[in-house]
């Protein structure tokens, strides 16, 4: 397959699992990998895999991952002769894409002129009609303030979908039910959309009712060839992020799977696409519907791989090298079924998926035939709260999707991992039920039927009470920013500053005071970037009191008592931690 020459270098625009399976690749293939990191990454996996590491600087990820001049200097300095950026971040950004272009260094995917006619979603619906690919209807502009999706919802009805023009993944995506929402939605959507890609801008579309979410995977080299490699089902899904993948998508028709993969190759054609890309539908009452084209890698490529036996991140640098497609349509062919689980660290209790950043302390994963692990940490790594919180992704295959179930389930509760709770209780619960397994579920099933009620928060190791905390004290030397330390843990009253001491609740868990006391804390650590109340205003129980941001998602943090509001502890951009107080009420 890989029969022109490669790449000496690239450097992995990215962190976390996607950085590793780049990185692996690479070295399989013989191709020198350099990864970046922020001042928190700086021991992270995809750092100790990568031959060269150089500091980006900064925590947060609009101070280190999307610092374009950053990244473009360490091309410079690292002789990098290309880029891979992996999936969010800058991987469909056209700026970033023709700003590495424009070096003479190789873009490991799209043109940037395919990037900014799909990763904008206006023009993308555009680009779909054109070639007789239709959309679910929608307002094809940017919107300028909460008026037009009224508007829009007196005309067609609610609820509504808010997406981020510039992103993708059901990051930036809110849902309207009525008039009365549509301010706090769409300023919302704008933040996230924001914080995730560095653009604001956002459009809105009918949401549909009971859809299933399905994509097709193609690959187009830069000679005019373009495939596609059957389907994926994601619509397993919470506040619009994907829990469970599985390919080929089941319980679909072959008439409608077959026409789905050629409206998915018009598209890429249409535009003139190379490299990996998604083209997304939605499928309900036997009618599909174009929905988005994700010009990049996917975190469910895996499953793909499986039922296909083609390594998708090969395939990748094989045409941004130039390459011709290995393989025509007729020579694409699928056996088996595999599934995909996104292990995130949250907490599922009650149905919450509340975000639990932390230090593993425990990490034992499954093994066994047909599993794989895609992880980006280790045992003793941190899930920091200023990145997304996938932790990693268990992959099962089997000759069937019954069996691809079963091995999945075995291998989940074989999984274990402690210092932070994981989605794999909603993941067990969702693999065991009888609508899932039957074929009977849509995009909302999870929110709307799966009951965790009974699933119980998961309470962090207690520390031993002898033991005085320990912090990673780091001795470093950069040269031209390249990375040369040495690490060792010391306890933490040696030379390490104290923070300013913060007011704590005495137990954790839930978006408000516990047992209607009146002190309303957040439930884990994060951002301030609302603040709803002010001092002398009346609440009810269940009004929102802040909103915080944790692990790039919002969420709102709640009155358990009605009452006056007596205090008010923080303001907007104040980092917290989980247990503290930001309100009393009384």
């Amino acid at each position: 397959m890989l029969d022109q020459p490669l790449f000496q270098k690239v450097l992995i625009a990215n962190r976390g699992e996607i950085a590793v399976r780049v990185i692996r690749a690479c070295q399989e293939l013989g191709i020198g990998t350099i990864a970046v990191y922020s001042e928190l990454d700086r021991d992270a996996l995809h750092v100790r895999l990568a031959d060269e590491a150089f500091a980006l600087g900064g925590q947060t990820a609009a101070e280190s991952y999307l610092n374009t001049e950053a990244i473009l200097d360490i091309i410079k300095t690292s002789g990098a002769n290309a880029v891979h950026p992996g999936y969010g971040f800058f991987s469909e950004n056209a700026d970033f894409a023709r700003a590495i272009t424009e070096m003479g260094v190789a873009f490991i995917g799209p043109p940037p002129e395919a990037i900014e006619i799909m990763g904008d979603k206006i023009s993308a619906r555009e680009a779909a009609e054109k070639v007789g690919v239709h959309s679910v209807p929608g307002i094809a502009r940017f919107l300028t303030g909460p008026d037009e999706i009224t508007a829009f919802g007196s005309e067609h009805g609610y609820p509504i979908a808010i997406k981020a023009a510039f992103g993708g993944g059901g990051r930036g995506m809110k849902v309207v039910k009525s008039a009365d929402e549509a301010a706090d939605a769409l300023e919302s959507a704008q933040r996230e959309a924001l914080a995730y890609f560095a653009r604001d801008e956002c459009y809105i579309e009918r949401y549909l009712v009971k859809p299933r979410h399905i994509e097709i995977q193609i690959m187009a080299d830069n000679h005019g060839n373009a495939v596609y490699l059957g389907q994926r089902d994601c619509s397993a899904q919470r506040r619009h992020q994907k829990l469970v993948e599985e390919a080929p998508a089941p319980f679909l028709p072959a008439d409608v799977a077959k026409a789905m993969g050629e409206a998915a190759v018009k598209v890429a054609l249409g535009c003139n696409y190379s490299n990996a890309g998604t083209v997304e539908f939605l499928y309900e009452n036997g009618e599909f519907h174009y929905l988005e084209m994700n010009t990049r890698l996917q975190v469910e490529h895996p499953v793909t791989e499986l039922v296909t036996g083609l390594d998708l991140v090969a395939l990748q640098l094989h045409v941004a090298a130039g390459g011709k497609l290995p393989i025509t349509q007729d020579e694409v062919t699928i056996g088996g079924h595999a599934i995909e689980i996104r292990i995130n660290a949250e907490d599922v209790a009650g149905g919450a998926f509340l975000p639990s950043p932390g230090t593993i302390t425990k990490l034992r994963v499954p093994s066994g035939y047909g599993v794989r692990w895609d992880g980006g940490y280790e045992e003793g790594d941190e899930v920091s709260q200023f990145y997304d919180n996938l932790v990693g992704k268990l992959i099962c295959f089997g000759v069937d999707r019954e069996t691809a179930i079963a091995r999945t389930i075995r291998a989940l509760k074989e999984f274990v991992i402690e210092g932070v709770a994981t989605t794999i209780p909603a993941d067990l619960a969702i693999l065991e039920h009888d609508d899932f397994q039957g074929g009977d579920y849509s995009t909302k099933w999870v929110e709307e039927v799966l009951d965790l009620s009974k699933v119980k928060a998961e309470a962090a190791p207690a520390a031993d009470a002898d033991e005085e905390p320990k912090v990673r004290r780091q001795t470093t030397v950069e040269v031209n920013g390249k990375r040369f330390d040495v690490s060792m843990w010391v306890p933490e009253s040696a030379g390490v500053p104290a923070g300013p001491k913060k007011s704590k609740r005495r137990s954790s868990g839930g978006g408000g005071a516990g047992g209607g006391s009146g002190e309303v804390a957040v439930p884990m650590q994060g951002s301030i970037v609302k603040v709803v109340v002010a001092v002398g205003d009346t609440v009810e129980v269940g009004d929102t009191i802040v909103v915080l941001e944790a692990m790039k998602m919002e969420n709102n943090v709640n009155a358990e008592k009605a009452g006056t509001v007596k205090e008010v502890r923080v303001t907007e951009g104040d980092s917290v931690g989980g247990g503290d107080i930001v309100a009393i009420i009384e």
